[in-house]
């Protein structure tokens, strides 16, 4: 992700999309570019703009009204307590209200990748951490306490992090790639900004011993698709998602890692 520092405008870049965020609030243009700092760059082009009204949020909790994201006569309309955003397809551009908080924009530019994405068929957002060793990415899902924290925790120091959250995995001439995001779990970091080839994602499990297993595509595609982000319930979208899965699962390997919570564990994958 990236972010353009001109008067009124900042522009945030992940994965090699390029989202401007115009606003006249100078707190909202200040707190973009403190938390997605690492991410910046002034670009002439946006793939996507929007323009953004501060205000009052109409409920206290971002938790306390639940997410909904609709098409609705071209447009894609996403809401929450504290945000309402309104995005054309065609044109992707849009306007956002919300209240001043990160968690707005962050909820906000995921939901934006994942539609990007899902229309063009190329990628999507992983609920995995990842990391680049040696020029090649790996990416480590599993289920809430599965170890996607701690195996980050133990990586050695030539491992480079790309996200401890959430990983982004893209398809570029033929190869797929995975991004550093800004988007932090459990380490409160951002991923560094780099990309890397995706040499195979692995499904954590704990374990007694070390051990590596493989996974036959139909069940890689299935773990693959239990941990895409996508939040619309837009059969079209719905379907090129599951084929964005199935193309990554017969294009990446996908492996089964259960581990011992020891540093000894990145010794598999060197």
């Amino acid at each position: 992700m990236s972010v353009a520092t001109a008067a009124g405008s900042v522009s945030v870049g992940i994965g090699g999309l390029t989202v401007r965020l115009l606003c006249a609030d100078a707190r909202f243009l200040r707190l973009v570019r403190n938390r997605y700092a690492g991410f910046t760059g002034d670009w002439a082009h946006a793939d996507c703009e929007f323009t953004v009204d501060v205000t009052t949020p109409r409920l206290a909790s971002a938790e306390s009204d639940d997410l909904r994201v609709e098409f609705d006569a071209g447009r894609w309309v996403i809401t929450r307590g504290d945000f309402r955003a309104e995005f054309d397809s065609f044109t992707r551009r849009g306007r956002i209200r919300q209240a001043l908080n990160p968690y707005a924009i962050d909820s906000i530019l995921r939901i934006v990748h994942t539609l990007v994405l899902a229309e063009s068929g190329e990628g999507f957002l992983l609920h995995s951490a990842s990391a680049v060793r040696g020029g090649r990415a790996f990416c480590f899902a599993g289920v809430s306490g599965a170890g996607k924290t701690t195996i980050t925790r133990l990586a050695p120091p030539d491992v480079t992090l790309l996200t401890d959250e959430i990983s982004y995995v893209r398809r570029q001439s033929g190869t797929y790639w995975a991004f550093g995001t800004p988007f932090a779990g459990e380490l409160g970091v951002p991923g560094d900004n780099v990309k890397a080839p995706l040499a195979a994602v692995y499904l954590l499990s704990h374990a007694p011993a070390n051990r590596i297993e493989p996974v036959a595509p139909a069940e890689a595609a299935e773990a693959l698709l239990r941990n895409i982000l996508f939040f619309a319930a837009d059969h079209g979208l719905v379907g090129r998602v599951f084929s964005a899965a199935c193309d990554a699962a017969e294009a990446v390997p996908v492996r089964r890692l259960a581990f011992v919570p020891d540093a000894r564990v990145w010794e598999l994958m060197s």
